[in-house]
């Protein structure tokens, strides 16, 4: 298989292209050049946001490697999109490949459903609305879902796999919640923990991702897949012991109850990385979803001591700093507030 990875460098993208190489796949990675893209892949360079950006895709689609007849002899077999942003940068490279790939992988987002969500949904959901394949950037919903849509308009249904994800964890994070948390933890001493212990989480592991994403594309699957671990794939006490264990610090979890923490002014998910009260829309939407299509073709998923010691080892390699997407905002609690919460 001959693979041409959008991006490549940071987290999913990495997580795929490390992946597809494992399998002996042909790799070509289109990215910028902020970050060195992993070895043994062939290396474009362009930036989907600028004027003529996507020229070194046009020259690689005329002189890159074979593939199906769809390409009339040159391309690739499959285009692997992680965008975030404006649509219009993947209708401009989808329409540009319609014709020497095969097929189009958009990594999208359980967030393109309309909110909010109702407890166990699935593919079939109300969508946002007002999504345009067209449109500049937005919001993250409304970018995804226009990502969505701009893929199946030039692929079509039947060439087209959108990867509507949860939460994601595991090794190249660059979001910054499962690092903070290990970061914490490590730091040592009384953590606030927010309870309950047996909060019910829902995550995939990058690496649980990239493999079912290449499954799919070799059994030629296409439509929309929730992806994610099963409802309760883990709990908050499991996650937070976890990285107790794994980095080997002197810290006691001090479990907390929603209610002390909500009331301190504590913003779930960004100030407590993960964690939202049970019960919530914002809970359902994310630690609730469906994901019994993808378990059914495929999904499956490591065990969360093994994503937590993993992301330990590599944050350790990195010096306890992890990168952190520049367009992301800033997730953790701050010192001061975690002990003003704990003294109560």
């Amino acid at each position: 298989m001959r693979l041409l990875m959008l991006g490549g460098t940071e987290f999913v993208g990495r997580a795929v292209v490390e992946s597809a190489l494992a399998r002996g796949w042909e790799v070509t990675v289109f990215h910028r050049g902020r970050h060195e893209p992993p070895a043994g892949v062939r290396s474009l360079l362009g930036d989907r946001t600028a004027p003529d950006g996507l020229a070194a895709l046009v020259d690689a689609s005329t002189t890159g490697p074979t593939t199906g007849p769809a390409s009339g002899g040159r391309g690739w077999d499959v285009v692997v999109d992680t965008w975030s942003a404006a649509p219009r940068a993947v209708r401009d490279t989808a329409r540009l490949l319609d014709g020497v790939a095969e097929r189009y992988v958009y990594v999208s987002s359980c967030s393109v459903y309309a909110w909010p969500p109702t407890a166990g949904y699935d593919e079939r959901a109300p969508l946002v609305e007002g999504a345009s394949a067209d449109a500049e950037q937005t919001d993250y919903a409304l970018d995804k879902r226009g990502g969505e849509l701009a893929a199946v308009e030039s692929f079509g249904a039947g060439r087209s796999l959108l990867v509507r994800s949860g939460l994601i964890l595991g090794p190249y994070e660059n979001i910054g919640r499962l690092p903070w948390w290990l970061n914490r933890v490590a730091r040592g001493g009384p953590v606030l923990a927010p309870g309950p212990r047996d909060l019910p989480l829902q995550y995939i592991d990058v690496r649980d991702l990239a493999s079912w994403t290449l499954d799919a594309v070799e059994r030629e699957l296409s439509g929309a897949y929730n992806l994610a671990g099963p409802p309760g794939t883990t709990t908050m006490g499991e996650l937070l012991e976890t990285c107790v264990r794994v980095t080997g610090g002197a810290a006691e979890l001090r479990w907390t109850a929603p209610e002390s923490i909500l009331g301190a002014g504590i913003e779930p998910w960004t100030g407590l990385p993960v964690w939202v009260p049970e019960g919530s829309d914002l809970h359902d939407a994310l630690h609730r979803a469906d994901v019994s299509r993808a378990v059914r073709d495929g999904l499956r998923c490591r065990d969360v001591t093994e994503t937590v010691r993993d992301t330990w080892e590599w944050l350790t390699d990195l010096g306890g700093v992890a990168p952190r997407r520049p367009n992301r905002p800033v997730v953790g609690l701050d010192p001061a507030a975690e002990a003003k919460v704990l003294e109560l």
